[in-house]
């Protein structure tokens, strides 16, 4: 790893530290590890996906500065990380959004200079990702210099994580025996599965799922947090990668961000907090002496008006605080749904 200055702010996406975390599940004979990607510039882990699915095309030529536009349909992550990397290269950026984007997530954007495109009426079962992936083909279609990533199909997507896991396996020297991810486009677990497979890992590849999401069998169902399941099967989900999958509630979401919070002093965002209660639910399973690694997607500061917010919680969940409050390390169930982690 170079030691001299970063060459641009992009030149700082990757390389994130792994955190071993100590508290979390003290006593449990095992030791938990966390790839924190919210160091990446854009704050989350997509910033990986965004500069791969781009970089190719500023270097050939195909995208040109001052005239090509580039079109994604985000809602979050991805939207800033795309971003970031349009405005550092000087291309236009139209991101396709819909009525649950947060405010600050679209003041980040306008902040980069995007155009926003608002999808404000949802499907039937109340879902806007389909009319989003719609509104992006009509963009494209209008225009002619238009080009969309599509974060849903594109290879370049899930090539980048096999990057994030390589950094994983040289930092425990080859030793991960779990590895816990966060599947919405299914991007970084394609990608690390891969990187598995083509090197012959023992690791076993955990897939954190959401209640409600279609991604291994479900029906669809409301969600109220972002950032891991979705509402549509993307391309790139290769359903035979995943040793196991861990479906996990909203409310498990919350209670892991706390507890977080609680025992390692890490504000993470909603999909870190379903990692951390899949790794609770398989707990007793875990053989002692492996290492477990969580990924953590992006950081807290995002959700701060609803995991962390005491009335945003209450008025969903009613009063759950006793979850997170008491420390507990037996990672024990305490009402339906919930877990002590």
């Amino acid at each position: 790893m170079s030691t001299g200055p970063a060459k641009g702010i992009l030149d700082t996406i990757g390389r994130t530290p792994l955190v071993e975390l100590d508290g979390l599940m003290r006593g449990s004979g095992f030791r938990v590890f966390a790839k924190v990607e919210r160091f990446n510039p854009g704050g989350s882990i997509k910033d990986r996906s965004g500069l791969n699915m781009l970089l190719g095309k500023i270097r050939s030529g195909e995208l040109i500065p001052g005239l090509s536009v580039v079109v994604e349909s985000s809602s979050g992550n991805l939207a800033i990380g795309m971003a970031q990397i349009c405005r550092y290269f000087g291309l236009q950026f139209i991101c396709v959004v819909d009525a649950k984007t947060t405010t600050q997530n679209l003041a980040i954007l306008r902040a980069y200079g995007a155009t926003i495109e608002m999808v404000s009426v949802p499907e039937p079962d109340g879902e806007y990702l389909p009319a989003r992936i719609r509104r992006v083909k009509e963009l494209l279609a209008a225009n002619p210099y238009a080009y969309s990533p599509n974060q849903y199909a594109n290879p370049l997507n899930p090539a980048a994580h096999e990057e994030t896991m390589r950094e994983v396996v040289d930092a425990l020297d080859g030793e991960v025996d779990y590895l816990f991810s966060p599947a919405s486009t299914c991007g970084t677990m394609t990608g690390a599965g891969a990187y598995i497979r083509k090197h012959g890992l023992s690791t076993k590849l955990v897939a954190v799922d959401a209640v409600g999401s279609v991604l291994f069998g479900d029906a669809s169902a409301k969600r109220l947090i972002p950032g891991h399941g979705a509402s549509i099967v993307p391309p790139l989900l290769d359903r035979s990668l995943p040793d196991e999958v861990v479906h996990v509630s909203d409310l498990e979401c919350v209670v892991g961000c706390r507890r977080l919070v609680a025992t390692e002093a890490i504000l993470a965002g909603g999909s870190s907090g379903a990692a951390v209660s899949a790794l609770a639910r398989i707990k007793d399973r875990i053989e002692p002496g492996a290492n477990c690694v969580l990924v953590f997607p992006d950081g807290g500061d995002r959700y701060l008006d609803t995991i962390y917010s005491d009335e945003w919680v209450h008025r969903n969940f009613g009063e759950v605080s006793h979850l997170w409050e008491a420390p507990d390390t037996t990672g024990t169930t305490d009402t339906a749904g919930a877990v002590r982690c």
